[in-house]
């Protein structure tokens, strides 16, 4: 498709076949201030970001270009701006500029930069509107295909940082689920068989006969943008942390990321269902719709005592 048009190639060569995909947009980007301890997790200082874009695996040294034509709006030490019009504009991130700022310059044509050293990947922003958007969205980069399906590998009851049995809850509880999407596409060096957050997480509470007591509710949704980094740990539950993460001092090389991902933006509060026995149902998505879901069983007891069911 022309790269004029509302979907574009791929900034790197060559430009329409898919290339690996390390990162994706709503991925947690977390530095924090402190070695790599529980307290540091559960309650450290730092910052903590979502990831504003896709990462593309590349070589070091790899020519960029624009995937839209426009006119050169930034050129910063680290990333590159190209306005295209109506009020489009991408971000291309990690490069040695080749081009000044004023510049017009061509979609599959005009070098932007070459990937730097020790990068492996240019990470790619588009932004519509003012607003940062969803390059893997459909109608956006192409081609891109995903066929694997995300994991929900845990789901987490927690009051006040501990982790309760879910044999017994009353009163407000934090539910945090675990869950993962990987890469279609092979990512080639310590990036491979890292995860990428999943594109959206959905969850229900039904009865033990299959009925649906809380309606399936949207607890996180990163298909289209993300929301203000502001937000990070009302989506994100604490003990979350990216892909080679940093820890004060110390850079968890090789490390995959742990992303919890909190159901609620405030705790779940028990007294809005009868006390009884229920399911909860967490199911990911991934931009192309392949899913994976879990159930985890639960006792809500409010009533005074401790008498099971």
């Amino acid at each position: 498709m022309s790269p004029s048009g509302t979907s574009y190639g791929w900034p790197v060569e060559p430009f329409d076949a898919a290339h690996p995909v390390r990162g994706v947009l709503g991925d947690p980007r977390t530095v924090f201030n402190d070695p790599p301890t529980p307290q540091t997790l559960l309650s450290g200082g730092g910052s903590f970001t979502f990831h504003f874009g896709v990462d593309i695996s590349a070589p070091d040294g790899t020519a960029v270009f624009p995937v839209v034509s426009g006119k050169v709006t930034h050129v910063e030490s680290d990333w590159i701006g190209v306005d295209t019009g109506g009020g489009r504009s991408f971000q291309y991130w990690h490069l040695d500029a080749a081009v000044t700022t004023g510049q017009q310059v061509q979609a599959r044509t005009t070098t932007l930069g070459t990937i730097k050293a020790d990068a492996a990947h240019v990470h790619l922003t588009e932004i519509s509107g003012g607003r940062i958007v969803n390059p893997l969205a459909a109608g956006h980069l192409t081609p891109y295909a995903d066929n694997t399906d995300p994991e929900v590998r845990s789901i987490l009851f927690r009051a006040q940082g501990g982790v309760l049995l879910p044999n017994f809850l009353r009163g407000s509880v934090e539910i945090v689920a675990e869950a993962y999407d990987f890469p279609t596409l092979p990512v080639p060096g310590a990036w491979q068989g890292m995860p990428v957050a999943p594109a959206l997480l959905t969850w229900l509470i039904q009865d033990l006969g299959g009925n649906a007591v809380v309606a399936e509710t949207v607890a996180v949704d990163f298909r289209t943008t993300i929301p203000d980094n502001a937000l990070f740990w009302s989506y994100y539950g604490r003990g979350s942390y990216q892909n080679f993460c940093v820890f004060g001092p110390h850079f968890s090389w090789a490390q995959p990321g742990c992303y919890l991902f909190a159901l609620t933006r405030k705790p779940f509060d028990t007294k809005s269902v009868p006390d009884g026995v229920y399911d909860l149902v967490v199911t990911a998505t991934d931009i192309r719709g392949n899913q994976g879901s879990r159930s985890r069983r639960f006792t809500v007891h409010n009533r005074p005592g401790w008498i099971g069911s």
